[in-house]
């Protein structure tokens, strides 16, 4: 790509170029990743500092990769990709970058949100909450798990109740704020809890389903919660191979490549067991266990994570 074509990047940072930075990667010997360009405006969305080390041993051309898409998505990359590498955005930067991405994609999730900008769910939520009137109303969240989910009143409800419970004289704004519903919503909230009725209308409330399990019939999809696996193990590969902080990053394209290796349907672990050779199936057998055990460990530090 001719360097005389590329634009200047829309970053996250406060300080757009590290001068030191830019003459170490100058000096280095090793190959540098290729940048990420937005195609319709050829802007540079991630790797500013390698297009001026380029530049600054008088290179004419650099290798690049093209993203297709809005202003606002190619924004959400070159943040998602400042976190996963090269010089680390402050706290200022991300927080901005985090009022920006919730401006720009209201029905994201304080969890998406966060995966993106380095912050941690409540953070985002915190400044989703401190400032209402900057950011569009959405009907529905998209979750970290790329399903969408309406923003049901339900939860709002009950801790409204709650804290009308223990302040009744608490102001109707602040209750509203809390409990993160509308001040009408509130005010209906206080008239049920007065006159001892359910606080949540029947059309608010979750059907249950009947095959559902009593023991778990309690838990309800949190679209800021954990991401839950989808009945359909290759759909959720296919959704994660779509989220720009894997798809555009070292780790996230990694991880991305041992799922689809691994990702097989029982049918196909089957046929693949039949035409084993008799001779190497103990080997096997031993190497497939290691990697359950691997895959295991991964789990596990992940939960926690989440935790």
């Amino acid at each position: 790509m001719s360097i005389c074509d590329l634009v200047d990047s829309d970053s996250p940072r406060a300080a757009l170029e590290d001068g030191e930075h830019i003459k170490t990667l100058a000096e280095t010997d090793a190959e540098l990743p290729p940048i990420l360009v937005h195609r319709e405006t050829m802007r540079v969305i991630d790797g500013m500092h390698r297009l001026r080390a380029a530049q600054l041993r008088g290179e004419r051309t650099i290798s690049t990769q093209f993203f297709t898409g809005t202003d606002e998505d190619a924004f959400v990359l070159a943040v998602a990709a400042n976190i996963a590498h090269g010089l680390p955005l402050s706290l200022t930067e991300r927080k901005a970058a985090a009022h920006r991405i919730v401006t720009s994609h209201p029905s994201w999730s304080d969890r998406r949100v966060a995966a993106v900008t380095g912050l941690s769910h409540k953070t985002v939520g915190a400044l989703r909450r401190r400032s209402p009137g900057d950011f569009p109303q959405a009907t529905a969240r998209l979750g970290r798990d790329g399903r969408v989910h309406p923003l049901a009143t339900a939860a709002g409800r009950r801790r409204a109740g709650e804290l009308l419970t223990a302040d009744p004289r608490a102001s109707m704004e602040e209750v509203a704020r809390r409990a993160e519903i509308s001040l009408t919503t509130a005010k209906d909230v206080r008239r049920r809890l007065r006159s001892g009725q359910e606080l949540v209308p029947v059309r608010h409330r979750t059907p249950r389903p009947a095959t559902e399990d009593p023991l778990h019939a309690d838990r309800r999809v949190d679209p800021d919660g954990p991401a839950t696996p989808a009945a359909d193990p290759l759909s959720a590969v296919r959704a994660l191979s779509n989220d720009p902080s894997l798809k555009f990053t070292q780790a996230g394209r990694l991880l991305l490549s041992y799922l689809h290796l691994h990702m097989r349907t029982q049918r196909d672990w089957d046929e693949l067991a039949d035409m084993l050779p008799a001779h190497c199936l103990a080997t096997i057998a031993e190497l497939a266990d290691k990697c359950a055990q691997d895959w295991q460990l991964l789990s596990a530090r992940v939960a926690r994570r989440t935790r």
